[in-house]
Formats: structure tokens, sequence, C-alpha cells
């Protein structure tokens, strides 16, 4: 779901995965669509235009795993409805990937009140979610996206992207420094799912079951 230009479609593909992968916008499938057509060999991977919010009208299926990489999830407000419907397409043990935006994240408020920015800072915490490009973003906590996906999923492990880690857009920045990221990359993917990191991120990864 949301795959985007297709980097994570392609790359499972090409490692023997059979992979259905779908995005709302047609100029993100077509540049995913050319990678394909441009990939030595070819690769079992199909793209097709689907929003979140059209999950149920699908007729494929029953899959063996689902991946919704950096965000896709956060531009859809009902999470209940996207849950269930996700459950129906897949089969009792697959797993489901989520990456999620979380909703505290003091690395941006930290970053955004050095520039004078606090509704930067702090527009995750807003209750109707913040607006990007005409789309209401929300930012579920990991509880709440427990709750939406229950009882169809249990979730087996949670970890943290951008705890330790700053965020992407400090990049132009804090790139500078590549021997301190690299320091604090090994330290993040060493302690990743101790508490209460994940619940801090930029993202956060959950894993989920279905039951």
């Amino acid at each position: 779901m949301n795959c985007g230009t297709g980097e994570d479609a392609l790359w499972l593909a090409h490692r023997g995965i059979r992979v259905f992968a779908t995005d709302v916008s047609p100029a993100m499938l077509q540049l995913a669509q050319d990678k394909l057509a441009a990939s030595p060999g070819g690769a079992p991977a199909r793209f097709r235009r689907l929003a979140w919010e059209e999950l149920e009208t699908l007729d494929e299926g029953p899959f063996d795993g689902a991946l919704s990489n950096f965000g896709g999830l956060n531009c859809v407000r009902d999470l209940r409805r996207a849950a269930r419907a996700l459950g129906a397409r897949l089969r009792p043990g697959a797993t489901a990937i989520l990456c999620i935006m979380g909703p505290v994240v003091p690395w941006e408020w930290a970053w955004f009140l050095a520039q004078g920015s606090p509704r930067k800072a702090f527009r995750r915490l807003r209750r109707d979610g913040a607006q990007w490009s005409g789309i209401a973003v929300h930012y579920p906590s990991i509880a709440e996206t427990r709750r939406a996906f229950a009882p169809e999923f249990r979730a087996v492990r949670v970890a943290a992207i951008g705890a330790v880690l700053p965020p992407p857009y400090t990049e132009k920045r804090l790139g500078r420094y590549p021997r301190l990221l690299t320091a604090l990359d090994r330290v993040e993917r060493r302690f990743e799912t101790l508490w209460p990191l994940p619940r801090l991120a930029d993202h956060y990864l959950i894993e989920l079951e279905r039951v």
C-alpha cells in the first residue's frame, strides 16, 4: 500500500516475492512502472492505482503479507476502517508491516523551536491533524494503532525510526557530521525496540500478525 515510486516493491520482487503494489498517485505509479520496465530480467510486480479508502473494493487476494511504508496511513482519517479492510484481504498468520509517523517527537520540537516556529514544532499534537498539500495528516500513537487494528491483528514488534537519529529534514545541516550520524544510527538500531524510543520517534515501525 502507498508504494510511491516502487522502491520497496521492486526490492521485494527482485528477491522472489510476488508483489501487488498500489498507490493513489498516477504519477508515482508511472515512475514505478518505468522502473519495472527498466529492471534487468523483469520482476514479479504489478502496480495499480488504489487509495487506502478504496481497499474494500479490491477483489485481489488473499495475500500473505502487507507493507505500508513511511506515513501512508497518516493520511487516512478512519484507521479502524482501513484495518478491517486490510484484515479481510490477508490470510490468517499473515504479517502486516506499517511505518507510521508518531505524535510525540522531541527532535522535532527542539528543531523547530530553535528556528522560532512553535506551530511547526507541535503540529503533530493537533486533534484535527496538520494540513499538507491539501491533505489532513493525522498522527496516531502506538496505542491508538494497536486498538484500531484489533481484533483482526495482534502487535508482534514495535521499533523506532528517528528517535535517536534526527528526522530527514535536518539532513541539510546535520549531514555535515556523518560520523555523528553513523554513531547515532548504531545506537538507534541497537535499542530501537526499547521503550520509550518507539513512542518518541519520527516514525514507528509496527509489525502485526493477522489472527
